[in-house]
């Protein structure tokens, strides 16, 4: 992958910030789709993805959820590795509840934002 865009950047923070909004305002299906959004973008750089996978621990712990939680705590070790040796599974969103090795389809708005990290100026 190439170089984190500010495009990149600035959506995964906003991802987060609004995350963080929609966790205290009890709206947990907003909350975990920003945050498998943000996730999605920050898979091929190891602090940003470390990042994510933190706001998802904080997120279980508040929403009291052991399996979230304990897959969390997983991903943070492995994640960053993973996205060092290039050897995450591109699309995953990043919950306990899918297999951390499982890839899927990305959504084309999110695709179409990686694409552009990969393209070199002309």
């Amino acid at each position: 992958m190439g170089t984190m865009t500010d495009e990149i950047r600035e959506r995964i923070t906003t991802n987060l910030t609004e995350s963080r909004a929609a966790r205290r305002l009890g709206n947990w299906d907003h909350c975990w789709q920003l945050l498998e959004d943000a996730h999605v973008l920050s898979q091929p750089w190891v602090w940003p993805h470390i990042r994510v996978h933190r706001e998802m621990l904080v997120a279980g712990w508040e929403a009291r959820d052991v399996r979230e939680v304990s897959g969390q705590v997983l991903r943070l070790m492995v994640g960053g590795p993973a996205s060092a040796l290039g050897r995450y599974p591109a699309g995953n969103s990043g919950r306990a509840r899918i297999p951390a090795t499982k890839p899927m389809p990305i959504r084309l708005d999110l695709a179409e934002i990686l694409e552009r990290s990969t393209q070199r100026p002309t």
